[in-house]
């Protein structure tokens, strides 16, 4: 039997309705929107002694279950199609005397003005409004303001809806120019994704005199039908809201049918701010064999460790579901703007959000574990956060790693998932006569002072391998006398400082942009200023040109460790500038003949990165590349002359003289740091 319009034009038309309906016969026509559902947002707008309209009510038992439940009983019924009409009258005439069934054009109404509380559409504005026409766009026109005619002044137009875009987009531009209060409810969900996929949404727009000039429009979105409203500022991100609510919406219905191809991300927002609270990723792993204990698991990254390989990159994530052995595993990362409630709190936040995500298959009323790092959710201490005119907005935080120790991490928030500087903290040491705090104690307090910075700990591997790149520095000592260290790119200050404290006959200049990382490092990273460390606050380009034409061939080491802060191009360190060709010959004629250019080199173009390479090349004739092991990072050492060359296994023993020169009694040297490993998978380009 063909129920279905020829075309999107006959959902208007009485005659298509006249034969839908006889066909149909006497069994309920639903759009969408089951009572049950709408229950909770209608009990909100409608009283019992409210008068209802109810437009295009077509032979839906919503109004009958309305007057059934007593939420009211005096409904007025209408529709343009004959058939229904009188199909309605027999169904209810006998048991609801005070509900009424009129045959009645909605566009042309013969109620009297503001006759109505209440005015209730069940999918009569997306039946009418099927696409952008202008003759489609008058006949809403005409619905709304026939609507406007027949309600109070603080009365309700309650429309059910799918919210297309284009409907929900002219519903609220016309209503708020009008001066009416906007708000759309997401109506909750009964769980049966089976026959209907997308969310069901109700527009409530309450009438208000309209007051002349340009008073302020009020638009808010209620997610759920319990939640407090959160206010839009414009028509623009109200619709925008509601897309990401439909998107979602899908999303759970693909994963929760198929198994993920690739990894989905998506943020839960905090209701009270709209800010991001929660990052997941889905990751599912088809090799793992599914049994009743093993489909489907929640994994809380610790706080501040979301940055490390396993949990920010793609491939780590996968290594970690395939590690922990479920099907599907979803990976929860916390933001540090927002306060949580310990493992327990978040568990029970989002344990019903999270099934939404649940894999095919998962039997029904599984128990979904809920797992991390030690079984806790990390901690992490913002002690400092700021913006600056070129870095943007920034913070300084303290967060527990793996094990006791702390770390102190510079994040610029324009890359929030980069460490752009790192350094580990000393544990407090206590005063004389002072016990140490027992276990069963309370922890300290956030206003503590936290421990000095350790000095001697490179965090990152980059700046480790730049490091043992200093023994590419010609001479039969293993640790070079005097030595002139230029380094562009100060961020928290740790390379320099480690190569001015390990090196003591090393003379160290600094080049950064911004004059806001000096205070940074100076205040929070330990950064110091000496005869033998002096920091220029100047653009790098700029200094080594001058440098290039006042005073050439000055510096045995020369290191660049400075990001982009264009984010657009595939290269975030350096920016592109610093590697072309007549940047790269000025920072050759300032390296002594038997010097060498350290280069940090963050690039995930491929292409880009070759033209980097040969133009590095054609400037320097000996260049060697150690790629960082779970990172993007690669670090070239370039070097004047082709005379310096020396294979890999020179490198080695020379990196392991080096590090034995550096070790000093009484000289704290982290153990985990072999420059010789640094050196070990150097490739000669």
């Amino acid at each position: 039997m063909e129920l279905l319009p020829r075309s999107p034009g006959e959902f208007g038309s009485a005659r298509y309705w006249d034969r839908f309906f006889r066909q149909r016969g006497q069994r309920p026509f639903e759009w969408y929107g089951a009572f049950p559902e709408l229950c909770p947002v209608l009990h909100k707008y409608v009283r019992p002694r409210d008068k209802v309209l109810v437009v295009g009510c077509g032979n839906s038992e919503l109004s009958e279950q309305m007057y059934d439940v007593g939420m009211c009983e005096d409904i007025i019924n209408i529709d343009i199609s004959d058939a229904v009409i009188r199909q309605m009258q027999e169904r209810s005439g006998s048991t609801r005397p005070k509900m009424r069934y009129l045959l009645m054009d909605m566009l042309q109404m013969d109620f009297p003005d503001a006759h109505f509380q209440v005015v209730l559409d069940k999918g009569t504005l997306d039946a009418l409004l099927t696409d952008e026409e202008e003759a489609t766009l008058a006949k809403v026109d005409q619905m709304f303001a026939e609507i406007s005619r027949v309600l109070q002044v603080g009365g309700r137009y309650l429309c059910v809806s799918l919210a297309q875009a284009h409907v929900l987009k002219k519903a609220v531009e016309y209503f708020s120019q009008e001066g009416w209060v906007v708000r759309v409810h997401q109506v909750a969900s009964s769980g049966d994704k089976q026959q209907f996929v997308l969310p069901v949404f109700v527009y409530v727009m309450t009438k208000f005199r309209k007051i002349p000039g340009s008073a302020p429009q009020i638009l808010e979105i209620c997610p759920e039908e319990q939640d407090k409203p959160i206010r839009m500022e414009c028509a623009e991100r109200l619709v925008a809201a509601v897309k990401d609510r439909q998107h979602y919406a899908l999303l759970c219905s693909q994963i929760s049918k198929t198994p993920c191809r690739e990894q989905v991300s998506l943020d839960l927002c905090d209701k009270e701010s709209g800010k991001p609270r929660y990052t997941l990723h889905v990751v599912d792993s088809p090799s793992v064999k599914p049994s009743r204990d093993n489909h489907f698991a929640i994994f809380i990254i610790p706080q501040g460790r979301e940055t490390e390989w396993l949990f920010g990159t793609e491939e780590g994530r996968r290594q970690l579901a395939a590690s922990a052995g479920f099907g599907r595993l979803v990976t929860v990362a916390l933001h540090r703007e927002q306060h949580y409630e310990g493992m327990a709190g978040i568990q029970a936040e989002l344990s019903g959000k999270v099934m939404e995500l649940a894999p095919p298959g998962l039997p029904a009323r599984q128990q979904v574990p809920f797992l991390s790092v030690g079984g806790d959710i990390g901690v992490r201490t913002v002690q400092h956060c700021d913006t600056s005119p070129l870095s943007g907005e920034y913070v300084v935080e303290d967060v527990k790693g793996d094990g006791t120790c702390y770390f102190r991490r510079l994040i610029f928030l324009r890359n929030r998932n980069v460490v752009q500087s790192e350094a580990r903290l000393l544990a407090p040491t206590p005063l004389p006569g002072q016990k140490k705090r027992r276990k069963d104690k309370k922890k300290p307090s956030p206003a503590e002072p936290p421990g000095a910075i350790d000095k001697s700990y490179l965090c990152c591997e980059h700046h480790k391998a730049m490091v043992a790149g200093l023994c590419l520095l010609g001479g039969p000592d293993a640790l070079p006398g005097e030595l002139a260290v230029l380094v562009v790119g100060l961020g928290g200050g740790s390379l320099p400082l480690f190569v001015h404290d390990y090196f003591s006959e090393a003379h160290v200049a600094v080049v950064e942009i911004d004059p806001s990382m000096l205070e940074v490092a100076t205040h929070w990273f330990g950064f110091s200023q000496g005869h033998r460390m002096q920091v220029h606050i100047s653009d790098g380009l700029d200094y080594v040109a001058k440098l290039a034409a006042e005073a050439p061939a000055q510096y045995d080491a020369i290191m660049f460790d400075v990001d982009s802060k264009d984010l657009t191009v595939g290269m975030s360190c350096p920016p592109p500038a610093f590697v072309e060709k007549p940047f790269l010959q000025k920072v050759k004629t300032i390296l002594k003949p038997e010097g060498v250019f350290v280069l940090n080199l963050v690039c995930r173009d491929a292409q880009l990165k070759e033209s980097v390479l040969a133009t590095l090349r054609d400037v320097f004739p000996l260049l060697y590349a150690r790629r960082i092991e779970g990172e993007v990072n690669e670090i070239l050492f370039c070097q004047p002359s082709p005379e310096g060359w020396r294979d890999p296994a020179e490198l080695g023993v020379r990196a392991r003289a080096l590090e034995g020169a550096l070790r000093q009694p009484g000289r704290p040297w982290d153990s985990s740091y072999v420059l010789a490993d640094m050196l070990q998978a150097v490739q000669i380009l």
